[in-house]
């Protein structure tokens, strides 16, 4: 299989796509074919060998990634069969996530909805449950305001979105104008560019303070931050995007009253619960994630440049296989079935997922002009009609009331066969084609031959 492989600590280039042995999945374990695969700051840092905490350095050779989204492709002893073919996402235990197929803990499945995109769901895998718990444990109110730094980054950007949803006001610090329209749009009423020389001192003139502060850069800014914090508010640290968390001395924060939030390990349990949870909210359409680019698993190396640069924005995957990427379709009323109709429910969504009906779905419509050479087209695009539609047309248009049914006498030509009108908007001037023959308007019809549609009769042909 295609794997990113990383055999010494150093930059980007260090991560190097290889073939290495499929994995085979072992008691308890599933093997997933991986779409998608995750990718997080922290892994940046252990490419270059600057772990956070030295028992996450990983052990060379190795392939990095702890979160996957794909399809079940088998199972191991002692795992339920029917998992195979479903669409989940999962951690896979701190390495082998960029990868083509990956073996992962059965129980640590999350089946994906299918309202959602499987690159959704990855994105939503490790920041949707880090935005999650950190926003349950601070509890912003109704009427706080809540500081978010990195607020455009995958966890930043769901924190917006979760404050607002609790009723509280949101200050957005990002760097650089892009990233603080993209705040701007999730929801925060105030953004803040913290490159800039004096950011939190303007911040405190037009707000005041705030009551909470979720600080993802660290350093200088998340000791900005903290500053900021009044008495009886929450200081929640979730990142060090500037190389290292701010240092907040314990006194200090005892002395000003103010609360120092701090992550830790959950048990595993927990994690998934928060998953799961993240999953729903962005089922009911209360959480978005910011998915600001993709790369394909060959270039995972320039994937780690620009998030090392700070230069994305929201979420940064790995598109593993591109050719199973798919757009799941919404049940609603623009989103049609088979027979035009909107799938109704679970039962309808299940059909619209169906490999079959998707392969029908998605087969490109074939061009107009491949019909132009049919034998009907040409007719139609002449104005001919079928004798025995002539017929009908005309013993309509000029039957008397009460008139018999009798068929009329069909005209035929010097030949013997039957004549064919030609609609005069479609005949070229002062021409008519009648069976195998053209002949002149002057020479054998008369002017009161003529339909009042625009169609003309042979001459010979009685009318009623």
């Amino acid at each position: 299989m295609r794997a990113v492989v990383l055999r010494e600590f150093g930059p980007p280039e260090a991560l190097v796509a290889a073939e290495v042995p499929d994995p085979v999945p072992g008691q308890g374990q599933a093997l997933v074919e991986v779409e998608i695969a995750n990718i997080t700051f922290v892994e940046t840092q252990l490419r270059a060998g600057r772990a956070p905490n030295p028992a996450m350095a990983p052990q060379l050779p190795a392939i990095l990634g702890n979160g996957v989204g794909g399809v079940v492709a088998s199972v191991g002893p002692g795992v339920d069969p029917a998992l195979v073919s479903s669409r989940v996402i999962t951690s896979t235990g701190g390495s082998g996530g960029y990868a083509e197929r990956v073996a992962v803990d059965a129980a640590g499945l999350i089946a994906v909805p299918d309202e959602l995109e499987m690159a959704e769901a990855v994105a939503l895998l490790a920041d949707g449950r880090t935005a999650l718990s950190l926003v349950r444990a601070a509890a912003p109110r109704p009427g706080e305001t809540v500081l978010v730094e990195a607020a455009a980054g995958g966890v930043g950007s769901l924190l917006v979105q979760l404050a607002r949803a609790a009723g509280a006001s949101v200050a957005a610090a990002a760097g650089g104008e892009r990233k603080l329209r993209v705040a701007a749009d999730l929801g925060a009423s105030a953004t803040v560019d913290y490159t800039e020389p004096g950011w939190a001192e303007r911040l405190r003139e037009q707000l005041g303070g705030v009551d909470v502060a979720f600080d993802g850069v660290g350093g200088e800014a998340g000791r900005a931050a903290f500053e900021l914090v009044r008495a009886g508010g929450r200081f929640c640290p979730f990142g060090m995007a500037s190389g290292a968390f701010a240092r907040i001395p314990e006194g200090e924060a005892e002395r000003r009253n103010v609360t120092v939030v701090r992550g830790g390990p959950m048990p595993l349990e927990e994690t998934r619960a928060l998953a799961r949870a993240c999953l729903a909210e962005a089922v009911a359409g209360r959480l978005r994630p910011v998915i600001g680019q993709r790369f394909p698993l060959d270039r995972a190396a320039d994937a780690h440049a620009a998030i090392e640069a700070r230069a994305t924005i929201g979420k940064t995957l790995l598109v593993v296989d591109g050719q199973r990427q798919r757009r799941v379709p919404v049940p609603g009323p623009r989103r049609l079935g088979r027979q035009g109709c909107a799938p109704a429910g679970r039962a309808g969504r299940a059909r619209a997922l169906d490999p079959g009906h998707r392969r029908r779905r998605e087969r490109p419509a074939r061009p107009a002009r491949a019909f132009a050479g049919t034998r009907c087209a040409r007719r139609r695009a002449h104005g001919v009609v079928r004798p025995a539609a002539r017929d009908r047309r005309q013993r309509a248009d000029h039957r008397e009331p009460g008139a018999s049914r009798r068929r009329s006498p069909r005209a035929r030509d010097h030949r013997g066969r039957l004549a064919t009108p030609v609609r005069a908007d479609r005949r070229s001037p002062g021409r008519d084609r009648v069976g195998g023959l053209t002949a002149s308007v002057d020479q054998g019809l008369e002017a009161d031959d003529h339909r009042p549609d625009g169609g003309v009769h042979h001459p010979d042909q009685q009318r009623r």
